[in-house]
């Protein structure tokens, strides 16, 4: 048999590869050793030994040419009516919705919505690229309450708040946003510059102490603030809402959530004997996002306590009313809270 030339057979053509390779699997059945044929063809005894296995398991179809490149059909598969239904879906629904079995909307549930719904297998990377393509990046989401009615939040900003708005007008009547939180001493917030590959460690005591805080803020820049001890109870509700509308100076308009506290009782009762002072109203369900008050809690987590180490609890309570007593002396400060996307429907 005469022996040929050292070649690369990847680089011959797909039917000489094929010829190729039936000439060696003939040559080993024949008798000839391994080496021997690999020697005869110039390729390497371990390929010679890789098509006899493959001859071995599926016959003469494993010799056969195979198309190079890409599968037809492969890379950009969806049609462009399939590519603008997955971008919406990714805007309207969430997977749950889809009955598919994520929480997010990742490129795996792109993939597996696509296959679902067109019988299109594409590839992570491929997603990935569609994502970027139609104007998605990888986000950290918000939460929301199932129980969050979305009629209710529409009618609170087309016609509640409006309402509220034009009846504060006519009576010279300030509005205020108020909220009430929990602070702990152990919360931590922001980065620390540390060494690449190792992550900074926080040293914390396991005696947690913790206080509270009431803040009302407007639109104008004024914000009302109580740091407190102990749980939030109606009396400490009203020990507010009485320092607040001396403050104010004038009618006070006091927006809050549903919590249980604003509408105590004491509340209640404190309410109508004051209420030519104040009155209180009610924002939908379940919608925080529409209260400016629940920025500066950010602010205060943020900067207040996330950031500045208390080692007692007076330590706690003396950062949190410092950092209130400047953002006071900044009411370019506090109308900013009203920039933020879900609030500005208030800041006018």
């Amino acid at each position: 048999m005469k022996r040929l030339k050292n070649v690369d057979a990847r680089s011959l053509p797909p039917e000489a590869q094929e010829a190729l390779r039936t000439k060696a699997v003939k040559a080993v059945l024949d008798g000839h050793t391994r080496t021997e044929v690999a020697e005869l063809f110039g390729v390497t005894r371990q390929t010679v030994s890789l098509w006899v296995k493959a001859y071995e398991a599926e016959g003469e179809k494993a010799l056969r040419a195979k198309q190079r490149g890409r599968p037809k059909g492969s890379g950009s598969r969806l049609l462009p009516w399939q590519k603008a239904l997955v971008a919406r879906t990714l805007r309207d629904k969430e997977p749950d919705q889809l009955k598919l079995p994520f929480y997010l909307w990742t490129r795996e549930a792109v993939v597996a919505w696509v296959e679902e719904r067109f019988d299109v297998r594409i590839s992570v990377w491929t997603a990935g690229r569609y994502l970027k393509r139609w104007g998605f990046s990888p986000q950290k989401p918000l939460r929301r309450a199932y129980e969050r009615s979305e009629a209710a939040v529409q009618e609170w900003l087309e016609t509640t708040y409006p309402e509220i708005r034009a009846r504060a007008k006519a009576e010279g009547a300030e509005i205020y946003w108020g909220d009430e939180m929990g602070l702990r001493s152990d919360h931590v917030a922001g980065r620390s510059w540390g060494l690449k590959g190792k992550t900074p460690v926080v040293d914390a005591t396991g005696k947690r102490f913790g206080c509270s805080m009431i803040s009302a803020v407007t639109n104008r820049g004024q914000l009302n603030f109580m740091v407190f001890e102990g749980r939030f109870t109606g009396p400490v509700f009203v020990n507010f809402l009485g320092r607040l509308t001396r403050q104010a100076g004038r009618k006070v308009f006091l927006i809050v959530d549903g919590h249980p506290v604003h509408r105590a009782r004491k509340v209640r009762t404190w309410l109508e004997e004051n209420a030519e002072r104040i009155e209180l109203f009610y924002l939908p369900g379940y919608s925080p996002h529409l209260n400016p008050d629940e920025v500066i809690n950010q602010d205060v987590k943020a900067n207040a306590v996330g950031r500045k180490r208390a080692r007692i609890l007076t330590d706690l309570m003396r950062n949190v009313r410092s950092f209130l007593r400047s953002r006071q002396r900044q009411p370019a400060m506090v109308r900013r809270y009203f920039l933020e996307e879900h609030v500005r429907y208030a800041a006018a």
